[in-house]
């Protein structure tokens, strides 16, 4: 274990008892132990694992998880990890966690969805987050095998769930008046890639970053041409661009998730629901039949 490691359990044992007294809850003592990085992660994560596996999520509801920083409790836990969960290059300080102090079961989920490009939001084509799980249910398997046939029994329901709700998307998306979405930022490319829609970001990658006023104008343009009817906004950044160039040309706002975690408004809500409530939305905003 590297220095840092050793520094961060030192640390957490000083806490520890203040932790406790302070009522936050503790991760389980024994028994297999998961670290997810964010929430599509620890939603594959608990699906698979159910009650024989801890699953501890980084990134808190309402968080946004690209810029998140880990915290000596949670620096600890990826080191105490039975398996890991994460995407190289989403989330730096998780990438410094795992490189430093990670266990040997490392799940990354770039390489395991095969990401081609610069958008990390793969689970929004849900293929891809299937054989995300799968790699996922491998590495658990070897770490539990006493619960290897429960985990793969878990993992045939997950991937069903997920081909169904790709065919709900293939199918609801096939056709379409419109096919280009404007989005706040470029988190839906996999989506649009799966699904045959142009997919045209206002803030660029960061959710963020201000747009230029060049930028702006050539959207406006593109509204105009195509007959957009709605601009899309998100649950975890602000909507200020999407609503104001919405409202500049007299046309709808609407909130297409990107579902990289649950805030307040979607706490009762899990990833399949998000994923049907956007196709709905992408539906009526494209007018598909």
């Amino acid at each position: 274990m590297s220095c840092r490691g050793l520094v961060a359990l030192a640390a957490l044992a000083v806490l520890a008892p203040l932790l406790g007294g302070c009522g936050v809850e503790r991760a389980d003592a024994s028994g297999t132990t998961v670290v997810t990085s964010f929430y599509p992660l620890a939603y594959v994560a608990r699906r698979i694992a159910g009650n024989h596996a801890h699953v501890v999520n980084l990134t808190h509801p309402g968080q946004e998880p690209h810029d998140i920083e880990l915290t000596v409790r949670q620096t600890a836990e990826v080191v105490d990890a039975d398996v890991v969960l994460y995407e190289k290059g989403f989330q730096a300080a998780v990438d410094q966690a795992v490189q430093e102090d990670g266990p040997r079961h490392v799940v990354d989920a770039a390489r395991s969805a095969h990401l081609s490009g610069e958008d990390p939001h793969f689970w929004l084509d849900p293929t891809r987050l299937a054989t995300v799980a799968t790699a996922f249910e491998r590495q658990l398997a070897e770490v539990d095998p006493a619960h290897a046939a429960d985990y793969a029994r878990r993992l045939d329901g997950l991937r069903r769930d997920l081909s169904r709700l790709d065919r709900a998307y293939r199918s609801g998306l096939a056709t379409c008046r419109v096919r280009t979405i404007v989005v706040s930022h470029d988190a839906f490319a996999y989506l649009g890639r799966r699904y045959h829609l142009r997919v045209v970001g206002i803030n660029g990658l960061s959710p963020d970053a201000e747009p230029s006023p060049f930028h702006v104008r050539e959207i406006q343009g593109l509204i105009r041409r195509e007959g957009i009817t709605t601009v899309f906004s998100e649950q975890l950044a602000s909507r200020a661009f999407a609503r104001s160039i919405a409202g500049d040309l007299g046309i709808s706002s609407a909130v297409l998730d990107p579902i990289e975690g649950l805030s307040e408004q979607t706490a009762n809500q899990d990833y399949l629901s998000l994923m049907r409530r956007n196709l709905v939305t992408l539906r009526k905003a494209n007018q598909c039949s």
